[in-house]
């Protein structure tokens, strides 16, 4: 029989990774980040006038902390971003089993994340770190710890590298003022100035992540809109910033970074930056949806192959999401708003769903553009939308992890897709709805907690801290029922 030669598979989108040759610091050393040593960052901090160095991390309540150095000489300026410096770990991660009486933990720098500070008086490089116990080994509750073993894990049992981008919606405020021509009531949608006033902050903002060596895709002005009235005399935008597809462990850095720099740039120019599910009710709500895709062999996979059926990478994803995607909530809706945001019938799930195009689905597969050709010029996605401006983003991704894998696993993935799968023009449909409670989610987590435990990613305390943390809201925020 004669031998013809195979047809090129069309499973897979060469698209070229983000950001590793981006940022002023790049410009500056030659180099892609992930070349940058101790020497660099010391010959930074020599030629560039460093005045200060600050060791950025985050903690346990997915927040940026900061430690400041005035390194007094090249041997201290080595040591710092050589070894590191020691930190109160009962305070960085309290509630998660680390005692005032054992409690030093050490910050550990990762040359690669530096940048300069754009918002520092003085000049500053920032650094960011990991968490290593007193053993030297990473934090078992650090949440990078969490999400880069979850991360390892994925790549481990499956050869998949999960890359994620997510889409960081807020809204900024301003006070009112006489004649302003902006706005109206959910018709904000990719608004220019004059009728936005948050335009100049969104572009400033999208500027210094690109110095600082974020991928972002791009940004625009969002759907809400709140007038100002009696009772509040601020006037209230909503705006997005999206990032590009990062390993997950970097897509959850670029969220807390653009949610700083954001902060950052709204007090500097008086304004206020909200990332809260629901500013006010009636209004459209601040999401954070997630965009991910498999990757191997330097590509990433299309979700559907060429019958337009799902891939299995495809269906574990989708299938976790559905089943796990209420437990999820833990990390990723942590707001008594969050409920209400979900509930108040605009374009957020309220239903176990997935659909092609469905912006209320639970998990979504949005159209991707392509050239004059018909050459795809991004990657294939799978969206998640359940979660909103309040969310962990490194645990809630390493949960996104966890809850693939077990997708993997399920007897029944076949009929799990079929039983959640909606029509685009009915989100309905499915009588399984996602948890409207605080009570409802630390039951779920309950319940799936060993889905997140499994391999150790998320050790027990940390699960625990969580459902603790629940019911702390629970107790002191009655809204939330």
């Amino acid at each position: 029989m004669k031998n013809t030669p195979a047809k090129k598979p069309a499973a897979r989108t060469k698209i070229k990774d983000a950001g590793q040759l981006s940022g002023k610091l790049s410009q500056l050393l030659r180099k892609p980040n992930s070349e940058w040593t101790t020497d660099d960052l010391v010959s930074v901090v020599r030629d560039q006038g460093v005045r200060v160095v600050s060791l950025m991390h985050i903690g346990g309540d997915g927040w940026l902390k900061t430690l400041d150095f005035a390194p007094h000489s090249t041997q201290h300026l080595r040591d710092i971003f050589a070894g590191g410096e020691r930190g109160d770990g009962s305070s960085i991660f309290a509630g998660l089993g680390i005692s005032a009486g054992a409690s030093d933990i050490v910050l550990r720098p990762r040359p690669e994340t530096a940048f300069f500070d754009p918002f520092s008086p003085e000049p500053t490089l920032v650094v960011l770190c990991a968490h290593l116990g007193r053993d030297g080994k990473p934090l078992p509750v650090s949440p990078d710890t969490v999400l880069n073993k979850a991360f390892a894990r994925l790549k481990s049992e499956t050869g998949i590298e999960l890359h994620g981008l997510g889409e960081v919606e807020y809204f900024v405020g301003k006070p009112a003022g006489e004649h302003e021509p902006y706005g109206a009531h959910d018709r904000g949608y990719h608004a220019a100035a004059p009728f936005v006033f948050g335009e100049a902050l969104r572009r400033r903002a999208l500027a210094l992540l690109a110095d600082m060596g974020v991928p972002i895709k791009y940004g625009h002005s969002e759907v809400g809109y709140i007038p100002a009235d009696d009772r509040d005399r601020w006037i209230w935008e909503q705006h997005e910033v999206e990032m590009q597809l990062q390993p997950l462990p970097r897509a959850a850095e670029s969220v807390a970074l653009t949610q700083w720099v954001l902060r950052n740039l709204a007090a500097q120019n008086g304004m206020q930056c909200s990332f809260n599910p629901i500013v006010k009710p009636g209004h459209a709500g601040n999401g954070m949806h997630f965009h991910l895709a498999a990757r191997t062999g330097g590509s990433y996979l299309t979700v559907q192959d060429g019958k337009g059926q799902l891939r299995p990478s495809s269906k574990w994803l989708i299938g976790g999401l559905a089943l796990y995607g209420g437990t999820l909530m833990a990390f990723g809706n942590r707001s008594d708003t969050s409920f209400m945001r979900l509930m108040q019938g605009k374009e957020a799930p309220n239903t176990v769903t997935w659909g092609r195009f469905n912006r209320k689905a639970l998990v979504r597969l949005p159209v991707v553009p392509k050239n004059d050709k018909g050459k795809p010029v991004c990657a294939e996605t799978i969206e998640f939308r359940l979660p909103d401006g309040s969310a962990h983003p490194y645990l809630l991704l390493a949960g996104v992890v966890q809850a693939m894998l077990a997708g993997k696993e399920l007897r029944d993935l076949d009929e799990q897709i079929r039983r959640t799968a909606i029509d685009a023009a009915d989100s309905e449909k499915c009588a399984a709805r996602v948890p409207h409670t605080f009570d409802e989610v630390i039951a779920a987590l309950k319940t799936h907690r060993a889905v997140f435990e499994v391999d150790g990613i998320f050790p027990q305390e940390q699960i625990d801290g969580v459902i603790e943390n629940l019911r702390t809201l629970l107790r002191t925020v009655p809204s939330s029922s």
